[in-house]
């Protein structure tokens, strides 16, 4: 796993349905983001907050609200995460609402085509974001990143990084989802993404769920993580915009994330949806960046009988 690391903000709430995610970039540096990994013997840089359209908080135009303004913020965190991969570095985005994962993975995917690598995408989220402007209830397009990603969605979004698609959907693996729309249900299931919801997760248990997940990735992979904070049950991570109830456990969240740092192949991460405006004294904050401590690898124990590297 790469330690040089960059941190990358992006305060717009543009692609979603409340105000307040455009505060995350901040409320994860209030709750020591940088130094927690720095304590990990990692190399961080912060390079600040990217700039981009303000919001306009207008109806849905055709289907999507705020299309040419979330094609300005995806357009520059597209730039600015390559440019980090292409120095060598893991660009870890800070979010911002989850439309943003566009830029983010298309910028990874064009970074595995110039180098040869295989990308796969790890989506943990309360939701599948497989909306398109046909079928979304809402136009907000944080609802349809990886319809978008996977080719299915506007072309000033779909061709950021530069191929259509970015990604195929067996790519994707899709973890913790919990609230599907009724057409995007069966567009999912059209498309072939590979989907371990909640209830999955109820019968097989993370762990199972998890090594299913991660079963296809090896030496040439570069596992890109796109979390949204929503992933978490809201019962203790409640600042997101979009709580469902039923999510993962606190202690099945840091198996989830112990697991991906066992593989030693995440090389891209997003941290999405956090909303200080709907926390509690900056609690989810706090507990979204113990949850990338653990996908850094820090751990309770040393379990020398898995991971090979301690």
């Amino acid at each position: 796993m790469q330690d040089k690391i960059t941190l990358i903000g992006a305060p717009t709430d543009v692609g979603a349905g409340a105000r307040g995610a455009s505060m995350g970039p901040e409320a994860l540096r209030v709750a020591n983001l940088g130094p927690v990994l720095e304590s990990q013997g990692l190399e961080v840089v912060d390079r600040g907050n990217l700039s981009g359209p303000h919001n306009p908080w207008l109806p849905p135009n055709e289907g999507y609200r705020h299309l040419s303004e979330v094609a300005g913020w995806n357009q520059a965190v597209h730039d600015a995460v390559h440019a980090e991969l292409m120095q060598g570095r893991m660009p870890i985005l800070l979010g911002g609402d989850h439309c943003l994962a566009i830029g983010s993975i298309s910028a990874a995917a064009r970074h595995c085509r110039e180098t040869g690598r295989k990308l796969r995408v790890l989506w943990l989220d309360a939701h599948a974001d497989f909306n398109t402007s046909l079928i979304t209830p809402s136009g907000n397009i944080h609802g349809m990143p990886v319809a978008c990603l996977c080719g299915r969605g506007p072309r000033e979004l779909t061709e950021i990084g530069g191929q259509v698609p970015a990604l195929n959907p067996k790519w994707v693996k899709q973890v913790g989802i919990r609230s599907v729309d009724a057409g995007e249900k069966k567009f999912v299931h059209e498309m072939g993404l590979e989907v371990f919801d909640m209830r999955y997760i109820d019968e097989m248990g993370m762990r199972h769920t998890m090594e299913l997940a991660l079963a296809t990735m090896d030496a040439g992979t570069h596992l890109h993580v796109s979390f949204d904070v929503d992933f978490l049950d809201p019962d203790f991570a409640p600042g997101v915009g979009t709580t469902v109830m039923g999510g993962p456990t606190y202690r099945e969240a840091q198996l989830c994330m112990e697991m991906i740092a066992d593989t030693g192949r995440l090389a891209s991460l997003d941290i999405m949806e956090l909303n200080p405006a709907l926390d509690v004294r900056n609690r989810t904050a706090e507990i979204a960046v113990d949850m990338v401590a653990s996908l850094f690898g820090r751990s309770t124990l040393v379990h020398r009988n898995r991971r090979g590297h301690d």
